[in-house]
């Protein structure tokens, strides 16, 4: 029998791809037109009752503006859910407790994150779906999400879906998520569910870099992989590069992939 969690995440995974699939695809050359600012008169609506998913990168993003420990978010904004097919965490927003259950870091002047604002927050009024070709590529689709309440779409502004990408930064969001999605991928291919230990290592490793930092030093995880000095202190110091290294060490440890680190052989005696 699945715990609530996994069942409400095949649920939200199931929806999403009916969502995607009903949505008219972007395709390369076509435009749409677009603007989201006080003075559209929806500014805000869609930033309550929100099924949201915080990829890795979200969560470092969002912690770094609210100056708080991955502990501390984790159990003030966030739910813990599973995906049902490989076990990885993926955390959910927390809504506010109230009748509109709006996003916790909305407010009648706008986002106030907004600088770190998370990837799907990003990219919307745009769906990304992406999946991994056979040449081991991200293959991307976009697909535009018009909802009845909005009227961004009536704005004179005009976007292709890579210009619309770029004016939202999301360059670096993408690089990190689709890699978390290729982990999955890799885990759905093999079949294997995570294990519960392998599930707290991801949850260790890039949920809280924070954490996985203080633990690669307690455990000199380093002495089992091939690393230069430089990044070595780039780990210890910078969540960014913990993350980096984290994505790497799970790819080791899980599938034997060595791109990223390559594991310590030491010499024959």
């Amino acid at each position: 029998m699945k715990d609530l969690n996994d069942a409400l995440a095949e649920t939200e995974a199931d929806a999403t791809d009916a969502f995607l699939n009903s949505l008219p695809e972007l395709k390369p050359g076509e435009s749409f037109r677009f603007a989201c600012h006080p003075e559209v008169p929806c500014f805000n609506a869609c930033c309550s009752d929100l099924t949201l998913m915080l990829t890795p990168y979200d969560m470092l993003r969002l912690r770094r503006t609210l100056s708080i420990s991955s502990a501390d978010f984790l159990t003030h904004f966030a739910l813990r859910v599973t995906i049902p097919d490989s076990g990885f965490p993926m955390p959910r927003l927390k809504m506010r407790e109230e009748r509109l259950k709006r996003c916790p870091f909305v407010s009648p002047e706008g986002c106030k994150v907004y600088p770190h604002r998370p990837g799907a927050c990003r990219t919307y009024p745009l769906g990304r779906a992406s999946r991994m070709g056979e040449d081991g590529k991200v293959v991307e689709q976009f697909f535009v999400v018009r909802e009845p309440h909005c009227r961004g779409f009536e704005e004179a502004a005009s976007w292709d879906a890579a210009g619309w990408l770029a004016d939202q930064d999301l360059a670096v969001y993408n690089r990190y998520n689709d890699r978390y999605m290729m982990l999955m991928s890799l885990a759905r291919g093999k079949g294997a569910r995570l294990t519960a230990k392998q599930e707290q290592m991801v949850w260790l490793a890039l949920y809280q870099p924070d954490a996985f930092q203080e633990f690669i030093a307690k455990m000199d995880l380093f002495r089992l992989v091939e690393i230069d000095e430089a990044r070595k202190a780039r780990t210890l110091t910078d969540e960014e590069a913990a993350l980096d290294f984290g994505l790497d060490w799970l790819e080791l440890v899980f599938f034997g992939i060595e791109e990223g680190l390559k594991r310590k052989r030491h010499p024959m005696p």
